[in-house]
């Protein structure tokens, strides 16, 4: 089983990344898992019809007796659908909700009853405190991915989980794969985020282009890879998938 995680900035376009990730892989045959790890809980919308899936928190405090049937969901593609969830708002510490989720699905087996070939984790990455960073410092993953833009405040959010994924590397858990361009066109972007990556130590593995296939398939709560699979977009995810996973 490979174990992924992939970070960034809120608003940079790391769901719609993961979440195509996700499908291009699934179309491949491969049994993937994606799990959110956001407490907005929109990690996997574009994976179920645009609809929200409960999420391990809502039904911890809802429901008796869970079992994995309740809080595993097919997608499109047959991708299987987790997301942690957040505590209500105002109350509770988000990192912590990441953290229970977490020890619920291993509680339940998940992974062995599942037995995913990849398993996806699609990480917030403003802040990353320690629950956000469960993925990194638990040994859930052991390859973590920033998705990035040219933009300064993405640029930042990079730095700060690079520096989060060196210092629990040192302990011998998850490394750096490498940054994902999600690119926004804007004015000299590629040596922006190459000059980002070398500060930090890493790469730029692989540049998704700009397009509104994007936009248009999310309109229909769908992946580029399912709404449009003969375009150029469905291509790159698969290219991408192709890297991230051989």
């Amino acid at each position: 089983m490979k174990k992924i995680a992939i970070y960034g900035k809120g608003g940079i376009g790391k769901s719609t990344t993961v979440s195509n990730l996700s499908a291009a892989l699934a179309a491949k045959g491969y049994k993937v898992m994606q799990i959110g790890c956001d407490p907005k809980a929109d990690s996997t919308r574009n994976l179920t019809g645009g609809k929200k899936i409960p999420t391990v928190l809502e039904l911890l405090r809802d429901k008796e007796n869970l079992v994995l049937t309740d809080l595993v969901h097919e997608g499109d593609e047959g991708v299987l659908c987790v997301e942690a969830g957040g505590p209500v708002p105002g109350v509770g510490c988000a990192g912590r909700g990441i953290i229970t989720a977490f020890e619920k699905l291993e509680e339940l087996d998940a992974f062995s009853v599942y037995q995913p070939d990849i398993v996806i984790y699609d990480v917030l990455g403003d802040v990353v405190c320690g629950g956000f960073a469960m993925p990194i410092r638990g040994g859930y993953a052991e390859e973590v991915y920033i998705v990035s833009s040219g933009e300064m405040m993405s640029l930042y959010a990079a730095n700060n989980i690079a520096s989060a994924v060196k210092m629990f590397g040192k302990r011998k858990y998850a490394s750096l794969g490498g940054i994902i361009l999600n690119s926004k066109n804007i004015e000299n972007e590629e040596a922006l985020v190459e000059q980002a990556a070398r500060e930090i130590e890493t790469q730029v593995v692989f540049q998704i282009p700009r397009n509104p296939l994007i936009q248009q398939a999310e309109a229909l709560g769908k992946t580029v890879v399912s709404a449009f699979p003969d375009s150029e977009m469905a291509k790159n995810y698969e290219k991408l998938g192709n890297l991230i996973f051989n």
